[in-house]
């Protein structure tokens, strides 16, 4: 299971690191709290932070589902897919907002394998305990 720690560290940080992103831009483009609007990269950074605060929500217990009711080596190599998806989303989104859903799909095709596993892991130990 301490992989599956180091994959939800890392992953909080990289959530983390996007909000100081979020902060930079709000100071570059001189964006006064509490606007969300005003300049095109300060609302791609915004938009980029609250995508993966929205997606954490998923992929954390889903993450954790998976590793306690199936197998916690495979829940940390999807959780680092995850985090490089959320990367992919991130670059592509800053560089060209268009091109964003690669990283979103394979980031979300992780959290429902994530998600799916939990649940059939889950279910199959429920049917054993009879």
């Amino acid at each position: 299971m301490e992989w599956v720690a180091i994959v939800t560290t890392v992953a909080l940080i990289q959530c983390t690191l996007f909000s100081f992103v979020v902060g930079r831009a709000r100071v570059k483009y001189q964006i006064r709290a509490p606007a969300v609007q005003g300049h095109e990269l300060f609302e791609r950074t915004l938009r980029i932070h609250a995508n993966t605060v929205e997606q954490l929500i998923l992929f954390l217990p889903a993450l954790w589902l998976f590793a306690w009711y199936l197998e916690p080596r495979a829940a940390a190599v999807l959780g680092g897919a995850f985090i490089l998806a959320r990367q992919r989303y991130f670059n592509d989104y800053l560089e060209q907002p268009r091109e964003r859903g690669t990283g979103f799909l394979a980031g979300l095709l992780v959290t429902l394998t994530l998600l799916a596993g939990g649940l059939a892991g889950a279910v199959y130990r429920l049917c054993l305990s009879g």
